[in-house]
């Protein structure tokens, strides 16, 4: 998995009352969206290609920016697209829309062309872990009256 700021900003607010409007009318988006969790599971604890899984981010991600139009952006969209010709098989934009990290599924041969594809973007490494949530940096603040 490759993460990317996209550098947009956007009030998730804004975009999440949209989407609780349009969603009425995306049953069938909204069921199938839901089967593919169990099928998610199941590439991810099965000897299936992890690639599948990377295709089926790319399939939950045009059933969730069909939902509403402020879900992405002309913007977001070449970026996906960008990262898509250059290798990635699959990916999505976290959080409500409309701007802020994108994920994808990036195998490790095509890892250096969707970052060079990319480059104006922000780039964040990061890493799974297991034990749990910590405190890695701490400041104590200090108030007046």
């Amino acid at each position: 998995l490759m993460l990317f700021f996209t550098g947009f900003s956007r009030f998730s607010a804004d975009i999440q009352t949209e989407t609780g409007r349009a969603i009425r009318d995306k049953t069938a988006e909204l069921k199938e969206m839901l089967s593919l969790v169990d099928e998610a599971e199941r590439v991810l604890t099965s000897k299936t290609e992890l690639s599948e899984f990377g295709r089926m981010l790319d399939h939950s991600w045009r059933l969730k920016r069909g939902i509403s139009a402020k879900i992405s952006t002309d913007s977001i969209d070449a970026l996906y697209d960008k990262a898509m010709k250059a290798g990635a098989l699959g990916g999505k934009l976290l959080g409500a829309g409309g701007g802020g990290f994108l994920l994808f599924f990036v195998e490790p041969e095509r890892r250096a062309a969707v970052r060079e594809a990319l480059s104006d973007l922000l780039y964040v490494p990061f890493s799974f872990e297991t034990a749990g949530t910590r405190v890695i940096f701490y400041e104590a603040e200090s108030y007046e009256l």
